[in-house]
């Protein structure tokens, strides 16, 4: 099993205190022969509706030397994690997690937001230290 980001209990603290229950931690995936395992799986009864919403979330930091090195891996993840997603639990919404300054410093730049509409990332921005979720861009 891979190594948890060092945000992970803060973001999973943030989804709970949203009124998200954890369903997997991590959610496993298993697709042509590969295990992959996404950082959480979580669903939420709506209120106005019968069934529930679920979501996969891959959590990052971006704390290593090279935030474009981060990104590189980051975009590789998500992009093969919605793939098995899509065919196998085509009802889970995956998400990238971002820290705030990191959304602000490097997702906000034009590369950035090329980025995210280019290849459709559904990104959740969270305050790693007060444990909130500030932004969700679906």
């Amino acid at each position: 099993m891979p190594e948890r980001d060092i945000f992970h209990d803060a973001v999973k603290n943030a989804l709970v205190k949203e009124g998200w229950t954890i369903t997997n931690d991590p959610l496993f995936i298993q697709f042509g022969g590969v295990d992959m395992y996404v950082d959480l799986g979580a669903e939420k009864i709506l209120a106005a509706e019968k069934d529930g919403q679920k979501i996969a979330v891959e959590i990052k930091s971006f704390v290593g030397a090279s935030i474009i090195s981060e990104f590189h891996t980051a975009l590789g993840q998500f992009m093969n994690y919605r793939l098995v997603l899509n065919v196998q639990n085509p009802e889970h919404v995956l998400y990238l997690a971002a820290p705030l300054d990191v959304y602000e410093s490097f997702f906000m730049l034009v590369f950035g937001q090329a980025v995210i509409q280019s290849y459709q990332l559904k990104l959740i921005v969270y305050d790693e230290k007060k444990e909130v979720l500030v932004k969700w861009l679906n």
